[in-house]
Formats: C-alpha cells, structure tokens, sequence
C-alpha cells in the first residue's frame, strides 16, 4: 500500500513537473542561490548547495524536455563548454600556486620600498593592478596583503590599503581576458576576444582604480602626519631556482593567448601545456631532493582552492539548465522590453555583482544574448566584462578578492561599506564614463581625421 502512494504521489509530481518546468525551475534556482548567498548562516559549504542545485535542474529538465535524449544532448554541449573553464581555472591556480611555492612573488613585492603613506596607497595599487591582470583577482589580494602585513602595522591605514588592493585586484583583473574568472568565462565562449579586449578596458579599468586612489589620498588615514612604514620584512627566503619557476610560470599563463591565436584549440590546452611545462621543469630541479616534496606540483594540487572550482562547476552547469530551457532567453526579452539602453543593462549586472556573485551573473548574460544579438567585441560584452568585474568592488562580499580581504583582515562589512563602498562606485561610474567617452571617439576620430587638410589631399 505504502509503496503504491509513493508511486502515486511521484507520478502525480512528475507531471505537474512537466507542465510547469519553467515555475519549478525557477524555484529551485531561488532556493540554491539564498543557500549559497547564506552560506554561513546556514552552516551549509556552497560548493555542495551548488552542485545539488546543478543536478536538481538537470533533473526537472530532463522531465520538461520533450524527450530525455534531447536533455542529455543539452546536458552533453553544456558539460563540454564548462569543463573549459573549469580545467583552465584548475591549471592556472596550480600554476600560481608552484610559483608561489617558490616564494617567485617576493621578486614584485621586495621592490616596494618606499615609506611615504600617499606614495604606497598609490604604489600598492598599481602594482596590484598589473599583477591581477595576469594572476586572477583572490591569488593577487591574498599576496599582496600578506605583503601588507610586512610593510604597515596593524592600523586604519592598513586596512584601507588592504580596501585598495580589493579594488585594484578587480580592477586589474576586468582588462585582461585571464585576469578574472567572468573574463575569462567571456573569452572562452567567443564573447570577447585578447587584443581588442585590453585597447578598450585598459582606459576604463585604470580610471577605475585611479579615482579612488585620488579620493583616498584625501582622508586623513593616509595624511595622518609622523605615519611611516617599516621596510619590508625578509622573513621568507626565494626557493632554489625560485627565479626560474617564476619566470616560467608567468610565461606560461602569458603564452597562453598566443598559443590560442597559433593553433586555434581552445585556451584550457595552452594552460595545460603550461601547467606541463612547470611540472617537467620542477621535477628536474628538485629531483632528489626529498625535503623540498612541498615545491613540487602533486604538493601544489593539494593546495589549490578545489572547492570554489566545485562551485564554478556547479553554478555553471545551474545556468546553462535554465539557458537549455529558454528561461534566459524569456528574461533578456523582458529586459529588452523594459530597458532597451544595452549600456544600463550592463551597467545594472555590475552593481548586482555587488551583492550576488559575479559569475553567475556574466553566465546567465551569457545565456540571455547570444552572438547574433551582440557581436564578438561588441560595446554591450566589453562592458559587461567591465561591469562584472569592477562592480564587486563596491561591497566587501561583492567579490573573490573582497572576501579574502575580510577573512585575512577581520574587516567588518560595515566599516568597508562605511570607508570604501562611495570611494570604489565613483570609481565604476568614471570607468563607465571613460569607456562610453574612448569608444565614441574612437568612432568619430577616422572621420575628423579624414576631414584634416594635410591628409583630405585637397
């Protein structure tokens, strides 16, 4: 009898399933989502609330589906397109990680000597800028505070520089297709592509960074007078042949876009290529040394972040159910109706990445439009890279970066919100400004230099 209910009950649910695949959809991504967004409240990891709610929608779609061959297909496509990123993350994190190992950042960070508090907010945020845009957001933030705790002690300054870091991290990050994992997820897909991507976001991100800087070296945190810094502490010193590991690392995630350009196979193979390289390399300069085991890669992939990768996967595989459905497409159309300015429709998916995850964001974007309705390097992707980049500067939880920086610091969400939060959105806003500014004169410029008399020809 038991049994019989049970059968009952789950055939009655199949098919109102079924015929509300949409609704029970949507649900479900409401609810997994305010499980990662109350990851700590609840008690509850987000890589295992995201892969849960990954498979749960797989599940109802292969009901909705019109045939469960046609989901596995959906199914099939989408494992395949998240699987690059996922193995382009895992190579590049274990390859910051062997560099790092090699304590290869201490060449970047014993440079930085000067003691003079205005010089070092702007001094550490540019460096993080140019770090970041090769090394992804969180790795950056997390070097760079730690060098943070070397140079400045415990104080309001140094939290405040640790804010500048999170903000040149994001930054740095949004200008490069490998700087930031929604980049990243942009380039792959063919949203964007290397070249045109870093001549139209350099500007815009530099001025992101830049307006703070300035706004900041105002307060008087940083014009506190007799403040001064130590020098930077030696209290690690550079592995052997750590300059090569370093030297190698970095031209390994930088070759990777031209071994894209060279071969035409996706950018995950160039970064396992790399990740190839380092491992042979390490393996023959430590051969023999059994003390220095920790230096070596099965060491590096141990530490290596593996449960966000598991979050990337799950969200990512989440959004590609809801795009196999239609239920993106349905939603850009709304958005479509309702805000038909592209530049406010990229401009509101930066200020949400302030409160929700930027990655699951750019995914569904990338979900609602297509390249048909936005073209590779369009206005509307390049700014979207921007936005979601940038726009988790403005919330300490807004970001990868911000919430290394909280947990390493101890810093209160509402000191952040209160100190920085106005500072980094004048900041996105002039970024935004100095985008829509660049590529109007960028289109107008031929035409007024067409019209000079010394090259009219006339």
């Amino acid at each position: 009898m038991w049994s019989a209910a049970v059968a009952r009950a789950v055939a009655i649910n199949h098919s109102w399933v079924a015929a509300n695949q949409d609704l029970a959809m949507a649900l479900l991504f409401g609810i997994g989502y305010a499980g990662i967004i109350l990851e700590e409240s609840l008690a509850f990891n987000k890589s295992g609330v995201g892969l849960l709610m990954a498979v749960s929608l797989w599940i109802v779609r292969s009901i909705g589906a019109p045939s469960t061959e046609i989901a596995v297909s959906e199914l099939t496509l989408a494992s395949a397109e998240v699987s690059e990123i996922v193995f382009f993350l895992l190579g590049a994190m274990t390859i910051v990680e062997i560099v790092d190992a090699h304590q290869g950042f201490k060449l970047v960070t014993d440079n930085i000597t000067t003691r003079k508090p205005r010089t070092l907010l702007w001094v550490i945020g540019f460096v993080t800028f140019l770090i970041s845009s090769i090394l992804d957001n969180m790795t950056s933030t997390i070097a760079m505070v730690s060098l943070l705790r070397k140079l400045v002690p415990p104080s309001e300054y140094r939290k405040l520089l640790g804010a500048v870091v999170v903000i040149a991290a994001n930054a740095g990050g949004a200008w490069t297709p490998i700087g930031d994992v929604t980049t990243t997820m942009l380039w792959i897909h063919g949203q964007i592509s290397m070249l045109p991507t870093m001549k139209s976001l350099f500007i815009p991100s530099a001025v992101s960074l830049a307006v703070p800087l300035a706004l900041l070296s105002l307060t008087s945190e940083v014009n506190r007078k007799g403040q001064e810094s130590p020098n930077v502490l030696t209290s690690e010193q550079m592995a052997p042949r750590g300059r090569l590991v370093f030297s190698v690392g970095i031209g390994a995630l930088i070759f990777v876009p031209v071994f894209k350009a060279l071969t035409g196979l996706p950018p995950f193979m160039g970064m396992l290529l790399g990740l190839g390289v380092l491992w042979i390399l390490t393996d023959v300069i430590h051969y023999g040394e059994s003390e220095r085991q920790k230096l070596k890669v099965p060491q590096a992939l141990s530490r290596i972040d593996t449960q966000g990768a598991l979050f990337l996967l799950g969200i990512l595989l989440s959004v590609s159910s809801l795009e196999a459905a239609g239920i993106l497409r349905e939603l850009a159309n709304y958005l479509d109706a309702h805000i038909p300015n592209i530049d406010l429709i990229a401009s509101a998916i930066g200020v949400v990445s302030a409160i929700i995850d930027n990655v699951p964001l750019v995914a569904a974007t990338m979900g609602m439009y297509d390249l048909t309705s936005f073209p590779q390097d369009s206005e509307f992707w390049q700014l979207v890279a921007y936005c979601a980049g940038t726009g988790g500067s403005m919330l300490v939880i807004g970001s990868a970066a911000g919430v290394a920086f909280m947990g390493m610091e101890k810093v209160d969400f509402f000191w952040y919100l209160r100190k920085v939060s106005g500072f980094a959105f004048a900041g996105y806003a002039a970024g935004i400004a100095a985008y829509l500014a660049v590529n109007n004169l960028h289109f107008s410029l031929p035409t007024t230099l067409a019209q000079a008399p010394f090259l009219s020809g006339s």
